[in-house]
């Protein structure tokens, strides 16, 4: 089923056109630097300092959480290694398929800018949707490894939030 809609979106969304956007939206993406990009401004300045290192730390536990363990414990093959037929339009990728890193990692650092500047917030989830979807564009990894990395990278980031938030007052005390 999932590598079917893998090779629906190679014959009916591809084209010439597209496939450099979603190359270049795809390579964003890797080694989350778009995002590591946006918690260094958020840190710059003293008032949304504190998004920039919920921002780091949440790309942190997406890290541990998604590349290290979930990656390496599942063990799924990319898709381009299994669907025949499926082309894939970037380099091959080191490491195993679920659950997607980029989406996981978009995801977390979306969840907390939009949980802490909601009118940024929402470019920011729509970037990491866009990152999501040019995964599956570029053949490297299933649905269900994106909306699973979606998922984690969104709880991630409400956790982080959360903690922050709840620990701030005993923060303050010291």
């Amino acid at each position: 089923m999932e590598g079917s809609i893998l090779l629906w979106i190679q014959e009916n969304l591809r084209s010439e056109a597209v496939t450099p956007v979603m190359e270049f939206i795809t390579h964003l993406g890797d080694t989350a630097f778009i995002w590591i990009a946006m918690a260094a401004v958020f840190f710059a300045f003293k008032r949304t300092r504190t998004t920039g290192i919920l921002v780091l730390t949440a790309l942190l536990g997406s890290l541990l959480i998604n590349n290290l363990i979930l990656k390496n414990l599942i063990a799924r093959v990319r898709p381009y290694e299994a669907v025949e037929g499926l082309t894939l339009l970037i380099e091959r990728q080191p490491d195993w398929s679920f659950p997607s890193g980029h989406s996981a990692s978009s995801f977390a650092a979306a969840a907390v800018i939009w949980l802490n500047h909601r009118r940024i917030g929402w470019t920011a989830l729509v970037l990491a949707a866009m990152i999501a979807f040019s995964r599956l564009y570029v053949g490297v990894h299933y649905p269900t490894d994106v909306i699973c990395g979606a998922v984690s990278g969104i709880l991630i980031g409400l956790a982080v939030c959360r903690i922050w938030y709840r620990t701030a007052e005993k923060r303050k005390e010291y």
